[in-house]
This record gives C-alpha cells, structure tokens and sequence, in this order.
C-alpha cells in the first residue's frame, strides 16, 4: 500500500544533491542464517568466498552490525526500520514471526515515492495472506518464496512445501533437494535481469536468498566443490550469486550509482539435528534465536565505487533497521514525522567517516527484551531457562540467574561478567531497559510507541489484548 508523505525530510546535504547527478541505487544481498564466521574475510578458514572479500577489498566491513535473532523478525526490521515489537501485525496479536499490517510503511514504498522500481526477489517471510505479500508492501516485482521450507535437515523430513511464486502466480512447488538447489541460481538470473531492464531507472533491489537456511541444496555445479562440506557447497554458491550480481552492475556502468550491501538475516542454526547443515558464529558466543552476539551480530559488507573508502573496516554500532533511514536519505524521500523509525542513517558513516547515530541497541528475541548494549557495554538481564511463551521449538535455551555485564570491546566472546565491578554502568543500562520497555514493549507488557492500525495496540498474548479490549469498552 502506497502512502502520501508529509513534506518533511531529511537534511539535504550536498554531496547528495551535486555529487551524485542520478539517484542511487540500492541492492540488499539478504542471506538466512549466514554465521558471523561464514565469509572468508571474517574468518572462515575452509570456505571460499572471493567474490565477497574482493567487496570487502573495494568496499566496506562492518564488523559491529546487528540484525534480529530469527527469519521473520528480521525482515520485518529491515521492511520498516523498526524494532519487531514496535510494528503493527494484522488483528494485533504478536506471532512467532512478525506479519506486517498492511499499513505498515516500507522502504519500497518510500523509495517508488521517488520514482523508483522496485523488486523483491527470493524469500518474502513477512506474512502470507495476499494483503501482506511484496505487491502489496512496494514491490513492483516479486520472484520467489512466501516463507520458508521448514525447519528440518532434509526437505524429505519437512511437512512444508513452499512454492515458488512469480508476482501472485505460482510456478512450482519445491519437494526435493535437487529443487532446492536450484533456488539460489535462479535468484541470482532474475536479479540480473532486473538490473539489466532498469539500467536506465533508479531501483531498489531487496535479493533474499532463502539459502543456507535449512533445508539446504546447491547446484550440481558447486555441489561437492567445498573444503567446507554441503553448507560450504551453499555459501560458495551465494558467493558466486554475489559476483554475478558486481559483475552486472560493472559490465552496465551501474557501480559508482549503486549502493550494495551484502548482510545475514541472523547468527547460524547450530542444534544437533542440523549437523553439518550449519554454520558458524564463531567467535561469537550463540546462534540464531538467541540474543548472545552469535545470534544477532551478522558479517556485512558494502560497497559503493567511487563514493566511499576501500579495504576499510569499520567497528560502528549499525543495524538493518538503518537501511530505511539511510536510503531516505540518499534518495531524498521525504518522511513523515508521525513515523517513528528506531533506525539510523549511516550515510555520514560510509560517505564521511563519522561516528554511528546510534547510542543504543536493543536485543529482543521476539516479544521479549533480553539485553541492551550501547557503544562499549552490553547488559543481559535475567531470564528462565527453556522460557515456554518464547515458543523455543525444543531449542535449548540455558537461563540466566543474575544481570551479566560484558565489554564488547575486549569481550565480544561475552565471557567475562562485569557487572560487579561496575555498578554504575549496569545502573545506566538498566535503566535504558526500563526505556525499552516503555517504549517498545516486552513479554506482557504493551510498549507506548507500538504501532497498531486494527482496534488496539499489539500486544504479546491475547488474554492481555481482551483485557485491554475490556477495559476500553468500560472506560
């Protein structure tokens, strides 16, 4: 659904104005459940990923960017610029995975406010009814998968089977693992192909892989190729889609007008029914689902020739909510000021080496605020072991009996609790958590700056939405 913006924008600054004589385009290369370790040039010592290092060479690595802990959160987040918890979902009820409300504002819809086309292709996961799907949210064009196929090691043991969906219409319906492996191939071409129709108009590409999410496939022209095993077989592949991507854009005189950022939608699946199907965080302490750092810091990479520095890394606190706001931005969309974005502009980081807009980030996993960390500090407070509302799907989830205090400067392994020697830090912490909680919500508890467009506020459970409900009537 298309909105009609407020005349308030960002500040224009100058470089966007001369500097850059067309609009930027933007291309987000999304990735499921890519480990922080997954890349080569984060470190992965038996997986080859030289497309994706040569970006990192002639571009940016953000080694600080943070994502959501799961598939549909995550998403939501990058859509909106919002915290999960803030954003509307049909009938107000929160889910397992965010849904969007139809009226729920997205970065496509802003970008085509400013001439652009837009193209969504590859795993959507942001809600399934036809109201929610990619041509209802911005998107011109929509290639790919409603959601997910499952959770299991092999797409034989899965009860889901997703199709494959060109705009509304559907063109298959993956059943094997041969099928599977041919997602990320097809993906990659009808990328290309966009970009190649475009060449002559601003666009927004948002490219989610559903890969390495399980279950997990690859083309037979890199199955069996990686040192690093079938997963190692599925990232290479990914890395090629990459470089079939960079290669487009030069081989169009497209590199000094887009932006490409290459990022993980959240830390790797690592339980023990997924064996060698999964990733790494290392050295990161968890994995996906979870708000110790390896669930949520993800490897990212941008480049943009001949607008930002090469071979730099970069330690900012940044988030894919920032996307939103940071291709606002650049494109000169203007925003309403009732819209409340929890993202951050980076355009001054990439463009002008300074400091991240962002004080604080805060970790929840699902409706349930677990940590926050600013610049240096990261705080986790107390929760239950195996928290049955966080509908965990049998993942082991270990509690945590006092408020730990980690240096994320010195400690990005979250060994070494703090919090005793520095009470003063954990006070100011705690109290950006009340902030949170205010604001945004958690477990039980509706947040004063949710969003919602039906006949309530969100909330986390139903039997707190009929007692509001009740309440309203009485009142």
């Amino acid at each position: 659904m298309l909105f009609v913006f407020a005349i308030v924008s960002f500040s224009a600054s100058s470089w966007a104005q001369n500097a850059i004589s067309k609009k930027t385009n933007f291309i987000i290369f999304f990735t499921d459940d890519q480990g922080y370790n997954d890349v080569g040039c984060f470190g992965s010592p038996d997986i080859k990923t030289p497309n994706l290092d040569n970006m990192a060479k002639g571009g940016m690595k953000f080694t600080n960017f943070y994502a959501q802990p799961l598939c549909g959160p995550s998403r939501a987040a990058l859509l909106t610029g919002s915290y999960p918890i803030r954003i509307a979902e049909p009938k107000n009820t929160k889910g397992f995975h965010t849904k969007l409300h139809p009226k729920e504002v997205t970065i496509a819809e802003v970008l085509k406010t400013e001439g652009y086309q837009t193209a969504c292709i590859g795993k959507w996961h942001a809600g399934e009814e036809t109201e929610q799907m990619p041509l209802e949210q911005g998107f011109d064009y929509y290639y790919g998968t409603p959601k997910y196929n499952g959770n299991s090691k092999l797409i034989e043991e899965s009860p889901y089977r997703s199709p494959i969906l060109r705009n509304n219409d559907t063109l298959m319906v993956i059943k094997t693992v041969e099928e599977m492996g041919l997602l990320t191939n097809k993906y990659t071409k009808e990328a290309t192909d966009f970009i190649k129709k475009n060449k002559k108009n601003p666009f927004f590409l948002y490219l989610a892989h559903n890969m390495p999410h399980v279950p997990i496939g690859a083309s037979e022209k890199f199955r069996g190729k990686s040192e690093g095993g079938f997963y190692g077989d599925v990232i290479e592949e990914l890395d090629w889609s990459m470089g079939e991507v960079l290669k487009t854009l030069k081989d169009e005189g497209l590199e000094e007008n887009t932006l490409v950022i290459f990022v993980s939608d959240n830390g790797p699946w690592i339980e023990e029914k997924i064996g060698d199907h999964a990733g790494s965080a290392y050295p990161l302490k968890g994995s996906k689902a979870q708000t110790w750092d390896g669930g949520v810091r993800v490897p990212c990479i941008m480049q943009w020739k001949g607008q930002i520095e090469e071979g730099v890394t970069n330690t900012e606190l940044l988030t894919t909510m920032d996307f939103f706001s940071t291709f606002s931005e650049i494109s000169g969309a203007k925003l309403s000021q009732e819209l409340t974005i929890d993202g951050k502009s980076f355009s001054d980081v990439l463009l002008k080496n300074k400091k991240s807009k962002h004080d604080f980030f805060y970790y929840y996993a699902y409706t349930h605020l677990q940590a926050v960390r600013d610049k240096e500090w990261k705080l986790v407070v107390p929760r239950s072991k195996n928290p049955g509302y966080m509908k965990w799907r049998g993942r082991k989830i270990n509690a945590v009996k006092e408020v730990q205090l980690f240096n994320m400067k010195n400690d990005k392994e979250e060994q070494y609790n703090l919090a005793e020697q520095n009470p003063e830090k954990v006070k100011e912490l705690m109290l950006l958590i009340e902030e949170g909680r205010k604001e945004l919500g958690d477990h039980n508890r509706i947040g004063e700056g949710a969003r919602f467009f039906d006949d309530g506020p969100k909330t986390q459970r139903i039997d707190e939405y009929n007692k509001w409900k009740n309440n309203q009537k009485e009142n």
